[in-house]
């Protein structure tokens, strides 16, 4: 008793500490309080409008998402920042968490553009998307995604995709059958589709990265310029070097360079380069 007596005394008195110490403790829940409601006030009808879309439409690119976030702000009367888009997402974020869901944001790896996609956090496997899909059309989804990763192009044909039903060991699919669930997964943005070529489309990528991460760790990479998963891109054909860099940032990486490098090993980068995409709105000025 005589020792905590003491130190009391030497931080400044008996019992002066104690007071201060209460009343930054209030002040802190008053503020943490304040920070809750303000977060709940935040969270207005532009907010919700915001998410309702994205749950009906999955995925949206960055300009649709910034002309849906002026197009909620303007029709609910709430202020509108054209520079605030993230900070608008992260309220809607805040909410979501404890749901297991996010916005998340990704690249495209076909034209480099940002994309949106709502994101179940709880499923990292396919899992989550059984209540769309039949047992059967969930294992030959699997077969696709296998053939897509561990492909040299990131790419798996419908003849491939067709023929991997032989293996299955749920009930198998019937060449129609087959046609008919690539459609749905197409239309569902699971995939992509160009001449009878099939890879695993943005939202995928975005949402079922931990898996894809997991599952495939012996045939994964990722961009060396932006340093997410590379499926669509060029490699280095330096056997000691190997990176890999998507279409889209080789384009703008080497823009305007003459004689193009690998950024890894200084070897000459003997692929075509690929033209810069810009947006839509961009392209029309």
């Amino acid at each position: 008793m005589a020792s905590r007596s003491s130190s009391s005394t030497a931080a400044g008195g008996s019992d002066s500490p104690q007071k201060p110490t209460k009343t930054k403790r209030t002040r802190r829940k008053t503020r943490k309080a304040r920070a809750v409601g303000d977060m709940s006030r935040q969270m207005g009808e532009s907010h919700r409008r915001f998410l309702q879309t994205m749950m009906v439409s999955g995925v949206i690119d960055e300009q649709a998402a910034k002309a849906l976030y002026q197009y909620c702000c303007e029709t609910h009367h709430t202020q509108y920042a054209p520079d605030k888009l993230e900070d608008f997402i992260d309220i809607i974020n805040s909410r979501l968490q404890p749901m297991f869901m996010q916005i998340r944001k990704g690249m495209s790896e076909d034209n480099g553009l940002q994309y949106y996609a709502l994101v179940n956090m709880a499923e990292t496997d396919i899992t989550r998307m059984s209540s769309d899909y039949a047992d059967n059309e969930l294992e030959l989804f699997r077969k696709t995604m296998d053939l897509i990763v561990c492909s040299e192009n990131g790419k798996a044909s419908s003849t491939d995709i067709l023929n991997s039903t032989d293996s299955m060991t749920t009930r198998k699919m019937k060449k129609s059958e087959t046609e008919h669930l690539l459609s749905r997964l197409v239309h569902d943005k699971w995939l992509s589709e160009k001449r009878g070529e099939y890879t695993l489309s943005t939202r995928c990528i975005i949402e079922m990265e931990p898996y894809i991460r997991t599952m495939y760790q012996d045939h994964v990479k990722v961009c060396h310029i932006c340093r997410n998963i590379a499926f669509q891109c060029q490699i280095c054909e330096n056997p000691t070097c190997g990176i890999k860099i998507h279409n889209p940032c080789v384009a703008r990486y080497f823009k305007g360079k003459s004689e193009p490098r690998c950024p890894s090993c200084d070897d000459f980068w003997p692929h075509e380069i690929p033209e810069v995409k810009r947006p839509h709105s961009q392209s029309r000025r």
